[in-house]
Order: C-alpha cells, then sequence, then structure tokens
C-alpha cells in the first residue's frame, strides 16, 4: 500500500537525496533537538529549497494522519541494495497498527524506544497511542534521524522526543517512573557486516547472562540481547525481524532470552507470500515480550496475510518446557486442525523422543546375551518395528529382545574384570574402524551410544499403517527405529493406558507426512502435534 496517495502533486516529493534533505529541513527537523555534528555536515551539503506552501501544508497533513512520504520517497531514491549494509526495511503501516494495537491492551507506558528508528513509523503510532509517553528514537543513519525530526516536528510531538544518532547497542536511558515499550523493526544485517568488536560484545554479554551467543548471529539478535540489558522488569515490547532465528543455531540467543529475561508473550508469523516487507521478500516474525516474566507458556500462530494479524491476541499455547526443548520453533507455528473440545496437543502432554542411532548395529546390538561383555552394560532394547507391532497393546516381556551395548562414558568406573571384558570388545570395533564412523566419531565418546531411559509408552513412526503405540512393560530402551513417549508430569498406569489406546484408535495415516511407495512418517515434533484427551478426560 502506498503511504502518498495519488492527490499529492508529484512535484512536491523529493526525488534525490538533496531534496529529501530539504524538505525534512521545510517541515521543522532542526527544530526537534539540537542536531548533531553528523547532521549538520548533512545539512552544510545541501542546498536548501522548499515546496510551495500549499504542497508543504498537503505533506504535513498527510504525515498527522500516519502517512510517511518521507520514508516512501527515501525507499524510492536509495534501493534495496543501497539500503542492505544499514538494514533498513520500512515496516507497512498495518503491521505497525497491530503491533502498537498489542502494546495498548497491555499498559501505558511512560516512554516508548524504537531501536531503528527509520523515519520514525513506530513512533509516530505510538505518539498518537499513548499521548503522554515519552518518545526515543535510535538510528545510525544521519538523514534518517533527519527525517525522523522532520516527522516529529510535523506531527507536533518533537517536544516530548528524543533522537539518538548512534547504535542502539550503546544507547543509554534515564530513569523513568512507569513501564518502557520497546517496538520496533530491528535492522537486517549478516553477520560478516558486524564487525569483530560487536561480536565479541554479543558473546561476552550472553555469557555473562548464563547463556549461548554464536559470532554468526544477525544484528537482530544483538538488539535482542540489547534490549534485554537496557529493559527493567515491567517493562514490555513488541519486534517484527525475518524469523530465521525460529530455527536456526544462531536464533538460540533469542529463543532463550524469550523464556528468560525477555519474558516472551506471543509469537506471530507472517508468510513471505503476506509480504511483510514491501522490498525484501522473507519470512517476517512479530514477537511478542514483557520483561522480567518468566512465562509458563507462548501463544504461537502462523498467518498467510497481514489482515489476519488484528490486535495480536491469538495463537495457540504451548508451553515453556515444549518451548525449551524444541530447537526449531517454526514447526510449533504450523496450523492444524482446531483442536476439539476438552484436547491438547500430545505434546503438552509429552516429550516425544526417537531413540539413539548406534551408528554400527552389527557391534552395538548383541543376540540376547554376550557372556564377553558385563550383563549390566547389555540393554534389553527394540531394535525393530515389528517388535512392537507383533506385541500389540503391551510389550510384557524382553527376553527374546536383543541387547544394545551402551558403555558409560568414563570407563574408570568399570571394575577390573569388567574393564578387561570391555577393552576386548572395542579393540575388536576398532579392527571393524567403528570409531571413525560419522555416527561414532561425532559421539562425546565414540564407545558411548547413549540410550534414553526406559519410555512408558513406544511408538513406531514409519510404516505403511498407522503407528504401533505399545505400553513399555517390559521397560526396554529402544533405538531410532521407534519413538519414545515421556510424560512431562507423572501419570498414574491407568492414564497412560488410556493415552495409549486413546492414540491405537485416534491415530490416521493421514496425520502424518507420505513419501513415495506409500511410506508415512511421524517424525518427533510431527507426532507431538497429535490431538489427544486432556489429563482429566483420560483419567
Amino acid at each position: 500500500m502506498s503511504d502518498v496517495p495519488d492527490t499529492l502533486n508529484p512535484m512536491a516529493v523529493p526525488s534525490s537525496l538533496p531534496s529529501l534533505v530539504s524538505l525534512a529541513l521545510a517541515l521543522g527537523a532542526e527544530d526537534a533537538g539540537g542536531l548533531t555534528q553528523e547532521e549538520r555536515s548533512l545539512v552544510a551539503r545541501t542546498e536548501r529549497t522548499s515546496p510551495p506552501t500549499d504542497a508543504l501544508r498537503r505533506i504535513r497533513r498527510l504525515i498527522r494522519e500516519g502517512h510517511d512520504p518521507l520514508g516512501q520517497a527515501y525507499c524510492a531514491i536509495r534501493s534495496p541494495e543501497d539500503r542492505r549494509p544499514l538494514g533498513q526495511t520500512y515496516t507497512p503501516r498495518e503491521i505497525v497498527a497491530a503491533m502498537v494495537g498489542w502494546a495498548g491492551d497491555q499498559a501505558q507506558p511512560a516512554r516508548v524506544v524504537d531501536p531503528g528508528a527509520g523515519s520514525g513509523r513506530y513512533l509516530l503510532a505510538a505518539a498518537k497511542r499513548f499521548p503522554d509517553a515519552t518518545l526515543h528514537g535510535a538510528d545510525i543513519d544521519p538523514l534518517a534521524t533527519l527525517m525522523l525530526r522532520a516527522n516529529l516536528a510535523a506531527s507536533g510531538v518533537a517536544d516530548r522526543a528524543s533522537v539518538h544518532l548512534g547504535d542502539y547497542r550503546e544507547l543509554e536511558l534515564p530513569n523513568v517512573a512507569g513501564p518502557t515499550l520497546f517496538l520496533g523493526n530491528p535492522p537486517y544485517v549478516r553477520h560478516h557486516l558486524i564487525s569483530s568488536e560487536w561480536k565479541a560484545w554479543l558473546t561476552a554479554t550472553a555469557r555473562r547472562r548464563g547463556l549461548d551467543a554464536s559470532a554468526l548471529a544477525g544484528l537482530h539478535v544483538h538488539f535482542f540481547l540489547a534490549t534485554a540489558e537496557l529493559g527493567r522488569e515491567g517493562d514490555y515490547g513488541a519486534f517484527i525481524t525475518s524469523s530465521e532465528w525460529l530455527d536456526v543455531n544462531y536464533g538460540k540467543l533469542v529463543r532463550q532470552l524469550l523464556l528468560d529475561g525477555l519474558g516472551g508473550q506471543s509469537l506471530h508469523v507472517l508468510d513471505a507470500e503476506a509480504a511483510p516487507f514491501a522490498d525484501a521478500m522473507t519470512t517476517g516474525a512479530i514477537t511478542c515480550f514483557k520483561i522480567g516474566d518468566k512465562p509458563k507458556s507462548m501463544k504461537v500462530r502462523r498467518v498467510e496475510t497481514v489482515a489476519e494479524l488484528g490486535r495480536l491476541a491469538k495463537g495457540r499455547t504451548i508451553s515453556r518446557e515444549r518451548l525449551a526443548e524444541s530447537t526449531r520453533w517454526s514447526v510449533l507455528t504450523r496450523v492444524s486442525p482446531k483442536l476439539p473440545e476438552g484436547y491438547v496437543e500430545l505434546g503438552e502432554l509429552c516429550r516425544v523422543h526417537r531413540g539413539a542411532v548406534t551408528g554400527a548395529n552389527d557391534v552395538w546390538v548383541q543376540r540376547v546375551r554376550n557372556p564377553e561383555l558385563p550383563e549390566r552394560l547389555l540393554f534389553p532394547s527394540v531394535t525393530k518395528a515389528r517388535e512392537l507391532f507383533g506385541a500389540g497393546s503391551r510389550l510384557g516381556t524382553n527376553e527374546e529382545l536383543r541387547r544394545v551395548v551402551d558403555l558409560p562414558i568414563d570407563l574408570d568406573v568399570l571394575g577390573d574384570e569388567e574393564r578387561t571384558q570391555v577393552d576386548r570388545f572395542l579393540r575388536a570395533a576398532r579392527a571393524k574402524r567403528v570409531h571413525e564412523g560419522y555416527v561414532a566419531s561425532n559421539r562425546k565418546a565414540w564407545w558411548s551410544v547413549g540410550l534414553r531411559a526406559a519410555a512408558p509408552i513406544l511408538a513406531t513412526y514409519m510404516a505403511r499403517r498407522p503407528p504401533a503405540f505399545v505400553r513399555n512393560d517390559a521397560k526396554a530402551r529402544h533405538i531410532n527405529i521407534a519413538h519414545g513417549l515421556y510424560p512431562r508430569e507423572a501419570m498414574s498406569s491407568s492414564i497412560l493406558d488410556n493415552l495409549a489406546e486413546h492414540l491405537r484408535s485416534a491415530v490416521t495415516l493421514s496425520q502424518g507426512r507420505t513419501y513415495a511407495g506409500g511410506l508415512v512418517k511421524f517424525e518427533p515434533k510431527e507426532m507431538e502435534r497429535i490431538p489427544v484427551p486432556t489429563l482429566e478426560m483420560l483419567i
């Protein structure tokens, strides 16, 4: 949607950077706080011109009505390629309105801070919604801060605004009585354009908070951390960014912050085809947070159009535990059929974990007992899907199951006789070059398979028939041909029986992912999306 109505005389719209600077000055940029040296230098290099009085009056009226003729002109003059080093993407009015609307439903802020203010779209919208709040906008581009000053002056709110030309990560805010609202579209800059000094700041600051950070993180990740540093308990905010942090390794810092420090409230993912940014084809993510809150859950959803955003109050409730253990949050936003009354997703009741990968079944999986190894290091395990399909509703005995060799990482805990047996076994494994395999060489200790504890319910996950859900009375372990269902809280045997029975009767092939040849697969996170009755209904 255009920010400048067709009725405006095109001659009044700047078509060059000098004319844009001149228009900003004509609108009163110099009256919105003292200009910095960089801004004054920009002004000194510009020959001042001004549009006709009527045109200037119309531009002021447009700005007060919520349009952004300066920002739109800037985006037309500077191509997306020219703006990319500074991470400048301008947010559509509809998205700004949704985020400001959410903020207004939470509290009345004493102060609004935009970390990458640009021409001030967020600050101007917030100024109308929060007439008593002071306004703070930060940006590293002196032309952007001149546009911001001009828009503040034209809107009549310059007297309660402060413009900071500089890096948001260096911003200092005075104490204020009341909550601060952090609002905006942090600049998107890839890591190779970020200096080594700021990468060091990221990792050191995160480490001080007990969190993990990667030097590969983009600038928007830095801004999430800077906000956590600036904010105080009771402050809140909403940012829109590219959504890639939901899944990539460097996004772990943002995911950790939202669960510990920033207090994530909701997540709204905009499909790329919704075009959240006019000049960048990317999937956007709006993140709402309350600093100091330790949320028990967050609302998440995916929308296909900007019009679906509303007031950012909708979404599926995902528990903190489920978010904390997930390395990919995008799967949690995918649309699923509406849950029936009294139902939740399986992931709210149970974690679903695939079994360990041995890397060499002919070495690590033994037929029943092996007198050449200590019995306590041989774990009865489900190693073939047919063992679950053949068990029916319950796996009652482990007598016929194979044994998986699972050695401790520290072999020094073994007794002398056990160590002799294990060393003999490992020499044979080395002779087969098992230690050089991809799986073994990437384990903490190549000889330790790392079986999970016995799961009370075991499930197959790939077949041409619905999964088998089997109660594990035998307390068997499982390798990667099966999933284990681990309750998030203690469940009685009868509840576990009822849950397994429901899954056996209700799960269909259509809920999985179909591959060529008719095989249907349920990944752990997909299985966690299966609707099941609540605990109260399972009693």
